[in-house]
């Protein structure tokens, strides 16, 4: 990061560094020291106070950032706000729910759910609604958007069940480029034990929802639905529309193909995407 560059210039990561620099000097720490107090490298400290380690510092380096300067939970809040930066508003308190929830029940109606997202279908996705937007923000969504993978390296992650209709996996986004890359990566996602996928084939007929939406499902507290509107997505709490969703959901995946079937179909496509 350029030591000339004015603060209000500073991207997000770049203001993380930079206070990280700043209040570890403060301390007479080396970044040696503090890579070592913090389970990383110099060069991983290094990369943090320049703003260039990709897609952002960890959760546990912004905590032993807290630890070993005696400053509480600042920079894991800072981290947070980098996060949340990168997040329009009205998503930021989904995100926050969904790193709670014991499961998660999406139904995705034309493009992949964004945590199943890869890089390359996501950048064409937010240069599609944002095209006006510098190649910048559009890459800070990008990293955000993928970073929302590091729920399941957790110890105990949720079951995330998708159902997504076969539009999804027909609309071209990002071409031949994107769309087999995106394929794949359905396949090892369903390899996990903590993902089930299911599609909702055109042969279904009309699905029980026009819509998306998305579940959270609680082991101490009721379940949330979260769902796209035109100013943006909404959390919802009345059990009365929950429980309509939910009677939804269950219709959906009783017409989607067998879990066994849905990745027949992708495999399926992935060969027409590579001929």
């Amino acid at each position: 990061m350029d030591e000339t560059t004015a603060p209000e210039n500073l991207n997000p990561l770049q203001r993380f560094g930079r206070d990280v620099r700043q209040v570890r000097l403060a301390r007479k720490i080396t970044q040696k020291h503090l890579g070592k107090a913090t389970g990383y490298s110099e060069g991983y400290v290094s990369k943090v106070e320049s703003g260039t380690l990709l897609p952002r510092p960890s959760e546990k380096f912004a905590k032993g950032c807290d630890v070993t300067f005696g400053t509480g939970e600042l920079f894991a809040g800072l981290l947070r706000r980098v996060d949340e930066g990168d997040h329009p508003s009205w998503f930021v308190p989904y995100l926050n729910l969904e790193k709670k929830a014991s499961r998660i029940l999406d139904y995705s109606a034309s493009l992949v759910m964004g945590i199943l997202q890869t890089e390359a279908y996501a950048r064409a996705v937010f240069r599609a609604s944002h095209p006006r937007e510098d190649s910048e923000l559009i890459e800070g969504r990008v990293a955000a958007r993928l970073r929302r993978r590091e729920l399941f390296e957790q110890d105990n992650p949720p079951l995330l069940w998708v159902i997504l209709h076969e539009a999804c996996l027909r609309t071209d986004v990002g071409g031949v480029e994107a769309m087999p890359e995106q394929l794949e990566y359905l396949l090892t996602a369903a390899a996990s034990p903590h993902i089930e996928l299911q599609i909702l084939p055109y042969s279904a007929g009309a699905p029980a929802v026009h819509m998306p939406f998305t579940l959270l499902t609680f082991d101490n507290s009721p379940t949330v639905l979260y769902a796209d509107g035109p100013q943006g997505g909404k959390l919802y709490d009345s059990a009365k529309t929950v429980a309509s969703h939910v009677d939804s959901y269950d219709r959906l995946r009783a017409n989607a193909l067998s879990l066994e079937r849905s990745l027949a179909l992708i495999k399926s496509l992935l060969k027409e995407y590579r001929w």
